[in-house]
């Protein structure tokens, strides 16, 4: 099995990537493969609505994008990891997550999703919000663990010292752990759910 790690913190050995860590460990002690991929400091454009991705199947911006697609469609799971900037998630981070989900032509249904986000102090909870946004618009369960998925920490480093926070990414590796593996044997048995068309409603005509 595999999960895809997307560190949003521009900091690339930061607080973030030390919270991604811990949970990397749990991963691999669970068998459970993890590729991190840090955007936090690339200078990455939003969508610009061009359409293109619709007729070509990937986005044609850059090639950033196009290859986190790739990878997402062959993951189990994917783990996005972002600081907190004015109680949201980090720019370039979210111009990718804008473009990646909005272009990727995989289908995301059952695969586990789940978010951590890393505060000196505030806006944690609406960070967690926004980006558990994406999972829930794509069909992907999204794993939980005994808290919010909060870190804290402001130095690189500090993040260690918040006990309960990394007892809380260490115990939501395991459950996503779980939550994958389940997954993969209700495929095999079940198969993925029934899906209807989709059906687009505007409420301006």
């Amino acid at each position: 099995m595999k999960v895809l790690m997307i560190n949003g913190s521009p900091r690339e050995k930061g607080n973030t990537a030390l919270s991604l860590e811990e949970m990397r460990k749990v991963f691999e002690k669970n068998g459970i493969e993890v590729e991190i991929v840090n955007v936090g400091r690339l200078a990455v454009k939003g969508c610009l609505a061009c359409g293109a991705c619709a007729k070509v199947g990937h986005c044609v911006q850059d090639e950033l994008v196009p290859q986190l697609a790739e990878k997402l469609a062959a993951a189990d799971g994917l783990v996005i990891g972002s600081p907190v900037h004015y109680a949201s998630a980090g720019g370039a981070l979210v111009s990718v997550l804008d473009r990646l989900f909005y272009s990727c032509q995989a289908d995301l249904t059952m695969k586990v999703g789940a978010a951590i986000c890393v505060a000196r102090r505030g806006g944690s909870s609406a960070t967690f919000d926004e980006l558990n946004k994406y999972f829930t618009i794509s069909g992907m369960p999204v794993a939980s663990s005994q808290y919010w998925n909060m870190v804290y920490g402001r130095a690189p480093g500090e993040a260690a010292q918040d006990a309960e926070g990394m007892r809380t990414v260490r115990v939501l590796a395991e459950n996503m752990s779980f939550l994958m593996k389940s997954i993969a044997l209700g495929k095999e048995k079940y198969g993925l759910p029934a899906k209807e068309d989709r059906v687009f409603t505007n409420f301006i005509r």
